[in-house]
């Protein structure tokens, strides 16, 4: 059974040729067979058989082996020679059956029709010696019907993205899919890195990928009818034999603690329990400044795990309308964002359940989502800021160090870290922010990097349109048919206002600037540790050691930063692995500071690095 994304420590090890596969979806749910490899409509089918195109001369750039010990691979498994081979589909694995899943989802907003495994495929379900059964599929391993003519494959550096975010954020603490492993070979594809014109080769990469199950939203948007906006459907439109099939798969395989004495119920109950736990994901999200950067319907997990990394991003400078994604130009994707971007997801899937089930049931469940995220969110913000007890005026005392940070230009993870060594109980309020300040921009970088997504009179022009639209009770917003997010529009006023101002500052203008900033909120901050020593009880130093014990758990000492990443792809593309390979350790033992200072560091010379 799947036990919250975790891994045991394993006793019974096999060999690359004698996994454990029990593909038991294939008994449960329906398959296209018909073998057809070219660009269709899969219809009536939950996959499509594929076979993975082989690779020349693969290569092991690295493995994870906490992750390969789920499907009970041991690390003398994983230096064979062979291994490269089979983790590409080069050598077929005993036991395995490939397929690529169909699935819809809606992009940046709007119903896209079927999508589905275009990269991707299923390899089979592993079932290790502690009963866990753990999907295994290849990403880049060649082309499925869903890729629309592209040519299924990818390259170094995504490959070496995701395998490397994937593990990060499992020891992170956060819930999300594994990899197991990343493969290169000398085989090319073309790619147009920045969307330029100046295409070049990149060579092919393999990743496997582990999770209980890749089902995401998507899937039950197969069975969407026509959308009124962008006049497509889902391949299986109004094939609720088809829903009510994956519904019980779902509950039997994955939720088997929801009763389905009442099938209405049973389904009901599922749908709390993917709100709520995609509401406790997205809250973790934004407590170690993730920005998936992605968040259509086809990217949300069934099971609240993080799934499909693209243009992700650790945010350095923080930053509540940080835009990691270089596609999003209208900032639907936000920092800020992802919160109700995943409840309007989860929206989007209960009207797929309300196929079967009356929605007012759904809509019910959804309005639980504020209480569920608010409750997860000062959960873990009050940890990270070592506040042992509740108070009323918590929210309002996160909000204001989160905006202390924003107004300072503060790098989100160091200034936690920061916080956490500080003693507030017993030093001055002065000294404290003088350490704090060490985080924060000087006036000069701020001025260099300091961007906005629309010039000035565009802003003005628009902000004119917010505020017109602003009070209307049905929400319509006339920017959305362009992309356009009214938090996005307000922002960059403001910083249009910033950059008149910074203009005029002078470099002890900034520190004076950001000392008065710093030293308010840290005073509120020593007065509600004082309020929760007394309530904790005890003496000064039992509690500022629960405290820093607490915080020491949720304040890594270091994050996938997209600078750090790109370095390690770097030397990887030169022929030289080492770099990932160490990067995976550090990932490994975030809450541990590395030996390489810059790994912990932001890129102060440079502006943030987006993804495309």
């Amino acid at each position: 059974m799947f036990k919250n994304g975790r891994h045991l420590t394993t006793s019974v090890m096999k060999t690359l040729e004698t996994l454990n596969f029990d593909n038991a979806v294939f008994r449960q749910l329906p398959v296209d067979n018909s073998g057809d490899n070219f660009p269709r409509q899969v219809k009536e089918a939950c996959f499509a058989r594929v076979k993975p195109t082989t690779l020349a001369n693969p290569v092991t750039v690295a493995t994870s082996a906490k992750a390969m010990e789920l499907i009970n691979l041991p690390q003398s498994e994983l230096h064979r020679d062979e291994f490269a081979s089979y983790f590409c589909g080069s050598t077929d694995i005993p036991g395995a059956e490939y397929a690529a899943h169909c699935y819809c989802g809606h992009q940046f907003g709007y119903f896209s029709g079927q999508l589905g495994d275009g990269a991707t495929m299923y390899v089979g379900e592993v079932v290790n010696d502690k009963n866990e059964k753990w999907e295994i599929q290849f990403k880049g391993a060649g082309k499925t019907p869903f890729s629309r003519g592209s040519d299924g494959r990818k390259v170094l550096r995504s490959s070496i993205r995701e395998f490397l975010a994937s593990e990060a954020m499992y020891h992170l603490g956060v819930p999300t899919t594994r990899a197991g492993s990343c493969v290169v070979s000398t085989d090319t594809v073309v790619r147009d890195i920045r969307y330029d014109g100046n295409p070049i080769n990149e060579k092919c990469t393999v990743i496997l990928r582990i999770a209980p199950t890749f089902l995401r939203f998507g899937s039950f948007e197969i069975f969407k009818p026509i959308d009124r906006i962008t006049s497509r459907g889902g391949p299986s439109a109004g094939k609720t034999d088809i829903l009510h099939r994956m519904l019980d798969y779902v509950l039997k395989t994955f939720y088997p603690e929801i009763s389905t004495d009442c099938k209405e119920d049973a389904i009901v109950a599922l749908y709390k329990e993917i709100m709520e736990r995609t509401a406790r994901l997205v809250a973790k999200w934004q407590a170690v400044g993730f920005c998936h950067g992605v968040l259509n319907t086809d990217n949300m997990s069934i099971l609240g795990l993080t799934i499909d990394y693209g243009p992700y991003a650790f945010m350095e400078t923080y930053d509540p309308a940080f835009i990691c994604n270089g596609s999003d130009n209208g900032g639907r994707y936000t920092y800020e964002a992802q919160p109700a971007i995943c409840k309007w997801n989860v929206k989007k899937l209960g009207e797929m359940f309300s196929f079967v089930v009356p929605q007012e049931r759904l809509d019910d469940t959804l309005s639980n989502w504020d209480t569920v995220y608010n409750e997860a969110y000062l959960k873990e913000m009050r940890q990270k800021l070592g506040l042992l007890t509740i108070q009323a005026g918590d929210e309002a005392l996160i909000s204001g160090v989160l905006s202390a940070m924003y107004k300072t230009q503060s790098d989100f993870t160091n200034t936690f870290l920061t916080l956490q060594n500080l003693n507030l109980i017993n030093d001055s309020v002065e000294e404290c922010t003088r350490k704090v300040l060490t985080n924060c921009l000087p006036v000069d970088v701020v001025r260099k990097f300091l961007k906005t997504t629309f010039s000035k009179s565009d802003c003005e022009a628009l902000l004119k349109l917010v505020q017109t639209y602003a009070t209307r009770q049905d929400g319509f917003n006339p920017l959305a048919m362009y992309g356009i997010e009214p938090a996005v529009v307000i922002r960059d006023a403001e910083i249009h206002r910033d950059m008149e101002r910074l203009e005029k500052m002078s470099a002890d203008d900034k520190t004076e600037h950001d000392k008065q900033i710093w030293e308010e909120i840290l005073g509120k901050l020593k007065e509600r540790l004082h309020a929760d020593k007394e309530k904790f009880g005890g003496e000064a130093e039992q509690y500022m050691k629960a405290r820093q014990g607490a915080m020491a758990v949720v304040n890594p000492k270091v994050v996938p930063r997209n600078h750090v990443i790109e370095r390690g792809i770097a030397a990887a593309e030169n022929g030289n692995y080492s770099l990932v390979r160490r990067l995976l350790e550090v990932f490994e033992d975030p809450y541990t500071t590395p030996a390489e200072d810059w790994m912990c560091e932001r890129e102060r010379d440079k502006p943030p690095c987006v993804v495309t």
